[in-house]
């Protein structure tokens, strides 16, 4: 194996202090005012905060998992992302994004005001969101400070630096001592530059990442081409076939790795996903950073195509990689060195292992810089959410409302520095990447999932509904996963959703409606489709040419349509990579008529009025 060269190291030495000087740089727009920190002003093009969001969605725990995936699983890893649901950037880029936009709020928990007022029910939604967010985002910090710490532990073996540290640590907890090391580094611009410096920052990462995600792909397509590859069958079928490949005569470690997985019957698996992707979607965004990026849009429009633009980025670049690794780390597995610090098989060691077993000098130190500001990206636009929600929507609102502009910038400095300890802390209790990955995605996103799908289509729905909805969400997610141990994650969620749904009814006919003005103004804004007769009604009598949102069904045929060209994005350069020329042909085909229907269906609408 191959140690970093002085080239390599120059490169990474170069990429830092270039964040840093972005962070230096945009320090002064940042403390210009509160939306300058936290939102970049609303000037940012849709363009540019699209590719920034890609790149925060590049993360290095996720890449991590995702080669894993598909050294396992092979094409068929290619819907188990659908547990994020991946797909809801093609429900924000429909329609979400633009309602969402429409009501000018800095938060998800300034938003509930627009939805609810500001009566008992409403601030009680807000403390709910602004708790859930915080919840969110520190398992998101900790989720990329543990998969950061795996990846450095190969290049920086700890025997080179156990000399140095002053302190014992135990060789589990390795991965989470270079985590934190790292996470300290990122505080720096992340906190200085605001939303601009991480859009910036995020400009030049993904920039690194599309050269390296070429010259990856590039090496494995050449290894498949020169020495073939050796996988199970169906492994390369998306549609044939289970998740239990049969890898008893090939590499029989996967089969462990299969049955700890836990994903059952494939069939089954996939139904559940897209239920649960579908309702999660159906919600709208998550309040992390995606939907601080959407509030930063000039207007509905660009958020929509903002939203659109992260597949189109996104998914063709990191598949390259993603496939790249997993055809290098297929054809030379007896070449790796998958133990962990403990000793122990680790397959979310394939990528960093691949990594310095084949990337050649310069490249190395370009991929690492790129993965190391793909953890960066992810953790200061997460970073830049927590932030706003306990200085936006705790400390102005119910600390000091009349804050000057210094107290504001040094309160988004401590109340970062704050959540970084928190999460540092929530890191070292975590078992590995998949365990945090399965807390975020299946069991708080279970939760959250009832209450939110309400609130856009009911207008009955009041803030009593969606705090008493988000508490039993909440309270569920934490009691049920401890009563059924060994279940996967994934099959509780309709006992979560029961239960939050459950929960949202009986608090909202605890109390009366919202205000009607509120409603009307909120249903005039957003012009959301759904059970707003009543809401209509009083709007179309105060104005005869007042007209609902008839758009459903476009909406959805453009849902569908999308989803099937995002799947084909992530599945043509895997087919490239391994070399499947009939497959390549068939996805591009599918892709060329779902973009025809896309422009004709959903671009040349967007513009269209309300009125």
């Amino acid at each position: 194996m191959q140690l970093l060269h002085t080239i390599d190291i120059l490169i990474i030495a170069l990429y830092l202090i270039t964040i840093i000087i972005i962070g230096l740089v945009l320090r002064k727009k940042a403390q210009q005012s509160k939306d300058d920190y936290l939102l970049g002003g609303k000037s940012i093009p849709w363009y540019l905060l699209g590719l920034s969001n890609a790149s925060g969605m590049f993360d290095i725990s996720g890449t991590i998992w995702l080669v894993t995936l598909m050294f396992v699983y092979g094409i068929k890893s290619a819907w188990v992302p659908w547990l994020w649901p991946v797909f809801n950037q093609i429900f924000l880029m429909v329609y979400l994004s633009k309602w969402l936009r429409r009501s000018n709020a800095t938060t998800g928990a300034e938003w509930i005001g627009t939805r609810f007022g500001f009566g008992k029910g409403a601030k009680l939604s807000h403390i709910i969101v602004v708790v859930f967010a915080l919840v969110v985002c520190l398992g998101y910090l900790a989720y990329g400070f543990i998969g950061l710490g795996k990846f450095v532990e190969i290049f920086v073996p700890w025997e080179l630096v156990s000399n140095y540290v002053p302190f014992s640590i135990p060789l589990e907890y390795v991965p989470h001592f270079y985590g934190t090391i790292f996470t300290l580094f990122a505080v720096f611009y992340s906190l200085l530059g605001g939303m601009s410096g991480i859009v910036w920052a995020d400009v030049v990462q993904f920039g690194i990442m599309t050269i390296s995600a070429l010259v990856i792909g590039y090496l494995g397509w050449q290894a498949v081409g020169e020495f073939g590859v050796d996988v199970p069958k169906d492994w390369m079928n998306p549609f044939v076939g289970g998740l239990d490949l049969d890898w008893s005569n090939i590499i029989p470690e996967v089969t462990d790795k299969i049955k700890s997985d836990g994903y059952g019957i494939f069939t089954y698996f996939l139904f559940m996903m897209l239920f649960k992707g579908v309702l999660v979607s159906v919600a709208g965004p998550a309040p992390t950073y995606d939907m601080q990026k959407i509030l930063s849009t000039k207007n509905p429009v660009e958020a929509s195509k903002m939203s659109g633009f992260v597949s189109v980025i996104l998914m063709p670049i990191r598949y390259l990689m993603i496939a790249g690794f997993a055809a290098l780390a297929l054809i030379y597995y007896d070449k790796l060195d998958l133990l962990n610090a403990a000793g122990h098989i680790d397959f979310e060691l394939i990528l960093p292992t691949a990594i310095k077993e084949f990337v050649p000098v310069g490249l190395l130190g370009l991929l690492l810089a790129g993965l190391i500001a793909a953890f960066m990206s992810t953790f200061a636009g997460t970073l830049n959410a927590a932030q706003a929600y306990l200085v936006n929507d705790i400390y102005l609102k119910y600390t000091k409302p009349d804050a000057s502009q210094n107290q504001i910038k040094n309160m988004n400095y401590i109340t970062g520095i704050i959540v970084v300890i928190i999460s540092i802390v929530l890191g070292f209790f975590a078992e590995n990447v998949n365990a945090i990955l399965n807390i975020i995605v299946s069991v708080l996103y279970g939760s959250y999932v009832g209450a939110n799908i309400l609130k856009w289509h009911w207008w009955r729905f009041n803030g009593e509904g969606f705090f008493w909805g988000m508490v039993a969400g909440l309270l569920a997610a934490a009691i049920v996963p401890q009563l059924f141990p060994d279940v996967n994650a994934l099959y509780l969620f309709p006992v979560l959703l029961i239960v939050s749904l459950i929960g949202s009814i009986i608090g909202t006919f605890s109390a009366p409606p919202t205000e009607a003005e509120v409603l009307k103004e909120f249903y005039k804004n957003v012009r959301p489709w759904g059970f707003w007769k009543p809401v209509h009604d009083q709007l179309a009598a105060e104005n005869p040419n007042f007209k609902k949102n008839t758009d459903f069904g476009r909406d959805m045929f453009n849902v569908a349509i999308g989803i099937v060209a995002q799947t084909a994005l992530v599945i043509l350069p895997m087919y490239l990579i391994f070399r499947q020329e009939t497959p390549v042909y068939i996805s591009i085909a599918v892709l060329i008529v779902c973009i025809i229907l896309l422009k004709k269906f959903w671009w040349n609408n967007l513009n269209q009025k309300l009125d």
